[in-house]
C-alpha cells in the first residue's frame, strides 16, 4: 500500500471559496455575513471535484491512500478574530471528512485547527476534539505563525503551545507543522514562506527540550524539512555549541519529514541524510507546484517517479517510505487499517 500523508483538499467546489469572500466582506460589513448553514455542497459536488482531480491522480501515479486535510493557503488564521477561524475551520473540516466518508478506500481525514494571532491555542482544543471522536482524524495541522508571515507567536517550544500538545499525546496523534498563506510581502507564500516556516519549526525544536516534556510527542514537517537536510552538517553544528545531544537523540525520535521534494536529486539528499525511519511518502499532490518538469516530461509532484528511481533505497526501504512509517507515526491510521482487514 502507498500512503501519501500530505494532501489538501485544493479543488473544493466553487462555492467554499465564494461563502469564504462573504465571510471575510462580513467583516467589515456585518450585513453581509453568511451563516455556516447558507453555504450547500451536494455529495454530488463533492464526488465531481475529488474524482477528476486527485482520486483520478492517484490512481494514475499509483498510490492509495491519502491523509487529506483543508487547504493550507485557505487556512489564513490571520483573517478575522477567532469566531471567524473557528466557523471557517468547522466548515473546512466538515468538508474533508465527507470526502473520507464518500471515498473510505482511498481518503481519511485531518484537521485544520482555528487558531488566531494572539489567542490562546487552547481555544482551539474543542475542535481537535470533534475532529478526532466525530470524524476519525488521524492527524492534526499546526501552523507555527498564525499572523501570516509576521511571527508574532512564541516559538513551538513555548508552553502556550503545550495544551495542544498533551491532547495530541492524549490521542496519540502527530501534527504536520504547516503555515498558510503568507501576507508579508516579503515571503512569498509556497516560495519562501512555507520552506521558511519547515526550517524554523525544526530549529525551534532543536533549541529547546521539548521532547524532554514530551517524549511521545510526534511531528511531521513537510516540504522535505525545507533547508534542514541540505544543511544538515549546520544543525549538528549548531546542536553541538548548545550542548544539546547528538540529533538522532535529540529530535529524530519526535520530527518525521515527508517527500514533498520535487527533483530527483533532493530527494536523494534528503534519503542520503534523513534516516528512512523518518522520511513518509507525500506528494501534495495539485498544491503548490502543479507544472510538468521540461526536463523529464513528468509533473513535479508526481513524488512516486522519485522513489522508484532511487538507486540509494531498497525495496524495505521503500516499503517504510510508503507505509510502514506511516502507520508507525499515524496510529490512528493503522488502526482504521486494520480495522478494514488492511
Amino acid at each position: 500500500m502507498i500512503i501519501d500523508v500530505h494532501g489538501h483538499y485544493t479543488t473544493a467546489p466553487a462555492a467554499l471559496g465564494a461563502w469564504r469572500d462573504l465571510q471575510i466582506a462580513g467583516l467589515k460589513d456585518p450585513s453581509k455575513a453568511p451563516k455556516a448553514a447558507d453555504l450547500k455542497i451536494s455529495d454530488d459536488d463533492i464526488r465531481e471535484t475529488i474524482e477528476s482531480n486527485q482520486l483520478k491522480l492517484m490512481k494514475e501515479r499509483g498510490s492509495d491512500l491519502t491523509i487529506f486535510s483543508p487547504r493550507a493557503s485557505f487556512m489564513a488564521h490571520h483573517i478575522g478574530d477567532f469566531n471567524t477561524s473557528s466557523t471557517w475551520a468547522a466548515i473546512c473540516n466538515e468538508l474533508c471528512y465527507r470526502v473520507s466518508q464518500l471515498f473510505p478506500d482511498h481518503f481519511i481525514p485531518a484537521a485544520m485547527l482555528p487558531q488566531s494571532p494572539g489567542v490562546d491555542p487552547k481555544t482551539c482544543i474543542p475542535e481537535l476534539e470533534r475532529c478526532v471522536k466525530e470524524y476519525g482524524n488521524v492527524g492534526i495541522n499546526l501552523n507555527p505563525d498564525p499572523s501570516g508571515g509576521h511571527w508574532t507567536s512564541p516559538p513551538l517550544s513555548d508552553r502556550q503551545w503545550y495544551p495542544i500538545y498533551e491532547k495530541m499525546v492524549e490521542y496519540d496523534i502527530p501534527a504536520m507543522i504547516h503555515v498558510s498563506t503568507s501576507c508579508n510581502p516579503a515571503f512569498h507564500t509556497t516560495g519562501s514562506h512555507y520552506l521558511n516556516a519547515d526550517t524554523t519549526a525544526f530549529m525551534q525544536c532543536l533549541t529547546s527540550d521539548l521532547f524532554k516534556d514530551f517524549p511521545t510527542l510526534r511531528f511531521l514537517i513537510p516540504h522535505g524539512g525545507g533547508a534542514v537536510p541540505y544543511h544538515w552538517g549546520r544543525f549538528r553544528g549548531l546542536a553541538q555549541e548548545l550542548k544539546k545531544p547528538l540529533l538522532d537523540e535529540h529530535l529524530l525520535n519526535n520530527i518525521y519529514f515527508d517527500t514533498c521534494v520535487y527533483h530527483q536529486p533532493g530527494i536523494d539528499l534528503l534519503n542520503t541524510v534523513i534516516p528512512v525511519k523518518n522520511v513518509l511518502f507525500a506528494s501534495e499532490m495539485i498544491g503548490a507546484v502543479r507544472g510538468i518538469d521540461p526536463t523529464t516530461g513528468h509533473y513535479y509532484d508526481d513524488t512516486k517517479r522519485y522513489i522508484e528511481s532511487s538507486k540509494i533505497l531498497s525495496d524495505a526501504d521503500r516499503f517504510q517510505i510508503y507505509e510502514g512509517n506511516a502507520r508507525r507515526v499515524f496510529p490512528r491510521l493503522d488502526a482504521a487499517l486494520k480495522a478494514k482487514g488492511l
